[in-house]
């Protein structure tokens, strides 16, 4: 019962902001600014292949918003429909991408996996309780490692990991920004988690060898030098 007061209180609260849109106010375009500009900078910067592109991206998400909130009716939350058009504006972005970059950049292999099993998540290894839970992980350098594991997750299960481990959308929500069936949202997402803990591993495994190389090289100087 509570959830499903909470769930009104919330869509009352986006009809007289969206009225407030509607009526050209702008005052309540900075609230909306004020509200989304980080949340969805943060899931633009992680989804393109160059997060320098974001603020730009964003800029155009909220100018979209500003032209399009007429044609707004609640069929979905305001939040909802703010994050498809960001994921919308950042799938565009990713095709100019690929199509006038991709020669110029190396870009990262994809990794998959199909493990049943696998229960790795996202949220385990970098969310805090703060306002901005990834942005926040309780150590810089394991949030720089799932930064990068991230980028290497193919692109449809990387979408679905980051607006449920970080953004904190439920299936449903997820199913109706992505416009996909919820059976397919809960494959993508474990898919996904079974991905990042495969390149995590891995690179782990990596850099586990390459100090061990380099501990043995300077065990190897010193026992020379001591002849």
């Amino acid at each position: 019962m509570g959830n499903l007061v909470s769930a009104i209180g919330i869509r009352a609260e986006d009809a007289a902001l969206v009225a407030e849109l509607k009526a050209g106010s702008e005052e309540a375009f900075a609230q909306l600014i004020g509200q989304y500009s980080q949340p969805i900078y943060s899931v633009i910067a992680r989804s393109l292949q160059d997060p320098a592109d974001a603020a730009d991206i964003t800029q155009d998400v909220f100018i979209k918003v500003f032209r399009n909130i007429g044609s707004f009716h609640g069929d979905s939350s305001l939040r909802t429909w703010i994050y498809r058009i960001a994921l919308h504006e950042a799938s565009n972005q990713r095709r100019w991408w690929k199509r006038h970059k991709k020669q110029e950049i190396t870009i990262d292999g994809e990794f998959e996996s199909d493990d049943p099993g696998d229960s790795f998540y996202l949220k385990d290894t970098l969310a805090s309780q703060d306002d901005s839970p990834f942005d926040l992980a309780i150590q810089s350098e394991t949030r720089v490692r799932v930064e990068a594991a991230l980028q290497q997750v193919p692109e449809a299960f990387r979408t679905v990991l980051i607006l449920r481990e970080i953004e904190g959308f439920a299936y449903d929500e997820i199913a109706e920004i992505l416009d996909i069936n919820m059976g397919t949202v809960k494959s993508r997402l474990m898919r996904g988690r079974a991905a990042m803990r495969q390149i995590l591993q891995s690179r782990e495994a990596l850099e586990s060898q390459l100090r061990t190389e380099a501990s043995k090289r300077a065990m190897d100087k010193r026992m020379e030098a001591a002849r």
